[in-house]
């Protein structure tokens, strides 16, 4: 017993609603296979935390995969960020590729214990070799491992299909059903020194997740379409795109959930842009029509973590109609905030339904909530009919008449 016989004790209570603070959804994590970093550095299957801004990252990550993943990260930042938090698991490159996809798959299958190794949970995957087919009828092995990944810690990943053609990027985009992921049909051509190379465009997409990120306090709840993509010297590919035509190449992949590219055109109606390379993708590769923006599926991500914030400040106290009030308070205070900032469209506050909760599951210590949000969708498409005014017309008889009638006088 440590209260006083004689004397004053006190205690400091919390029977309020609490803040919470959003999780951080820019942390990104890369999967690849790399020889040429400093091992030193960059261990071979071990995560690696990193600032990509970092004087030191930059001199020791070698001529490969991983310098070029953070190099197109780095090159969408803007506003004086310079670098991004990211943590590197690079495997070395196997016997052939077959080889190094499957050693890739393997590390993607390690994601759920990388939060505890560095302190941090990855939100946005880029992982090499999506687009490798060990044969026509198979998909890459890091594909097949990418979505279970994905679940493990809440992330989304963009990633690259075949830019061949329009039916290769489509047979690649075939293989993937998920929320998670956003193929893309078409890869970036960079300098490497004097010569131009090939690179993935996933990275370059999630640095423009990490831009948008930025741009909107670190909330994840905005799209990365019709955003400029820098650092590119051309596309691997050009793709023949028109917002005011339906049957060009590029509006064909986006139907098939397949992001693109596009350089911009001057005095060109149908073009996005008049100049530079505009990424345009908004679409996960899925039927899931509630959450088919990519978007969406990060924003509810947000919320969910916020959610589970909260409810770990909760959790060990006696249920009580106070401690349940404060519970849902806390809860139901979020949502309205990110109402007020337009991050969701909207919310119901009947969140505690009493059918739902009978009271043996009270007395187990178990209460059930029913949160209905809704996420604010892309603007995708406008349709206008424009008709005659008739009554301009009749207003300019009016004006015909008034000044005939003056000239009269």
């Amino acid at each position: 017993m440590t209260t006083p016989y004689i004397g004053a004790s006190f205690s400091r209570t919390n029977d309020e609603p609490i803040p919470v603070l959003g999780a951080d959804f820019s942390q990104t994590i890369i999967f690849d296979a790399d020889d040429t970093v400093d091992a030193t550095l960059f261990p071979a299957d071990e995560p690696v935390r990193v600032s990509t801004s970092d004087p030191e990252v930059q001199a020791k990550w070698g001529t490969g995969a991983v310098r070029d993943h953070i190099r197109g990260i780095n090159a969408q930042l803007e506003n004086l960020n310079a670098g991004a938090d990211v943590t590197v698991y690079r495997v070395t490159p196997g016997a052939d590729s077959a080889a190094t996809a499957a050693k890739i798959a393997t590390a993607l299958g390690q994601i759920g214990y990388v939060p505890d190794e560095v302190d941090a949970t990855p939100r946005i995957v880029v992982a090499g070799m999506t687009d490798f087919r060990p044969d026509e009828e198979a998909a890459s092995p890091v594909l097949a491992a990418l979505a279970p990944a994905l679940e493990q810690v809440l992330a989304v990943a963009p990633v690259d299909v075949s830019d061949d053609s329009r039916a290769a990027s489509t047979a690649d985009r075939e293989f993937i059903s998920s929320t998670r992921i956003l193929p893309i049909g078409v890869k970036a051509v960079v300098y490497e020194g004097e010569d131009l190379v090939t690179r993935p465009m996933a990275s370059r997409a999630a640095g423009l997740f990490i831009r948008v990120d930025n741009a909107n306090q670190s909330k994840p709840f905005e799209p990365i379409a019709n955003r400029q993509i820098q650092g590119l010297a051309k596309l691997s590919r050009n793709i023949r795109f028109s917002i005011l035509d339906g049957s060009t190449e590029g509006q064909q992949m986006l139907k098939a959930q397949v992001a693109i590219a596009v350089k911009g055109k001057v005095n060109v109606d149908g073009s996005l842009a008049s100049g530079g390379f505009t990424f345009i993708g908004a679409d996960a590769a899925t039927d899931d029509t509630t959450y088919q923006q990519i978007h969406q599926t990060r924003g509810a991500d947000y919320i969910t973590i916020k959610w589970i914030d909260i409810t770990k400040r909760f959790l060990g106290q006696r249920i009580t109609a106070g401690m349940a009030e404060n519970y849902m308070l806390t809860i139901l205070n979020m949502l309205k905030g990110h109402k007020a900032a337009d991050d969701i469209l909207g919310y119901n506050r009947d969140i505690f339904i009493k059918d739902q909760n009978q009271p043996d599951n009270i007395r187990l210590g178990s209460i059930k909530l029913d949160p209905r949000i809704e996420y604010a969708p892309m603007f995708k498409r406008v349709h206008a009919d424009f008709h005659p005014y008739r009554p301009a017309v009749e207003g300019l008889i009016d004006d015909i008449v008034q000044k005939l009638s003056q000239v009269s006088a």
